[in-house]
């Protein structure tokens, strides 16, 4: 509970390899995640190799940590292998949809977080690239990802050389919703967001980037409506190519 409640974001590393029997090991109790029907949906690329890493760093904005850490992880949603197993024991498999897609991406991401705990539980940083389902199609040309198989998390992983301060949270009271779902009054909003307005880094962003509001760094500069388009249509177009277009 103490690593859970204490996690942060890691974007620097010590020159500190991880040992391969760690990695498996953590990986290993990260498969223990709960997966649709047990058929584990889900293959996880290991990149060590420096002139690897250098390859997939534009698929993520050129985030120095991914040169940086000692161990980036793919973490892809992966049909192929269930479907080869299938038509090998006379099943037609019918997993190239969209469900099939998302139900893979549930157990992949599944995955990817219990990882991220074990690690940090074992004097591990992490960092979570959110870049991985912007640019899904070249991480596919990168790392010979077959069809059925797309990549939906990036982890950077290594020992820490840095201890920043925790990001904010929104209070439990804004999020949890009894027996059912209560929207949300313009006054819950403004009392669920007054504590993130008012922190001073937020005050800043506000001012150095001329905006009226803190909302407003987030669509009109951090997630632009036009830019999530863009990236909506390349993932659409990444999914039909890997075969999940029925």
């Amino acid at each position: 509970m103490d690593s859970i409640k204490n996690r942060r974001t890691i974007r620097k590393y010590k020159a500190q390899d991880i040992p391969a029997a760690l990695l498996n090991e953590m990986l290993e109790t990260a498969f223990r995640a709960a997966t649709m029907g047990n058929m584990q949906l889900y293959s996880v690329v290991v990149t060590r190799d420096a002139e690897m890493k250098a390859k997939l760093a534009p698929a993520h904005f050129n985030q120095p940590m991914v040169t940086s850490a000692p161990v980036v992880l793919t973490f892809c949603a992966d049909f192929n292998r269930f479907s080869k197993w299938c038509r090998l024991r006379k099943a037609e498999p019918g997993y190239d949809n969209l469900l099939s897609f998302m139900n893979a991406m549930t157990d992949a991401l599944l995955v990817t977080q219990n990882f991220c705990t074990i690690a940090e539980e074992n004097g591990l940083g992490t960092c979570f690239l959110g870049t991985t389902i912007y640019n899904p199609h070249q991480i596919i040309d990168i790392l010979h990802l077959p069809e059925l198989v797309v990549p939906v998390a990036t982890i950077t992983v290594g020992y820490p050389d840095e201890s920043p301060a925790q990001p904010d949270r929104l209070p439990v009271k804004g999020i949890i919703h009894e027996e059912v779902y209560h929207d949300y009054t313009p006054e819950d909003i403004d009392e669920i967001f007054a504590y993130k307005e008012s922190l001073p880094e937020n005050r800043q962003f506000v001012e150095i980037n001329h905006t009226e509001t803190l909302a407003q760094i987030f669509t009109d500069i951090r997630y632009k409506k036009a830019d999530n388009e863009a990236m909506s249509d390349i993932l659409k177009k990444t999914l039909k190519a890997q075969k999940f277009d029925k």
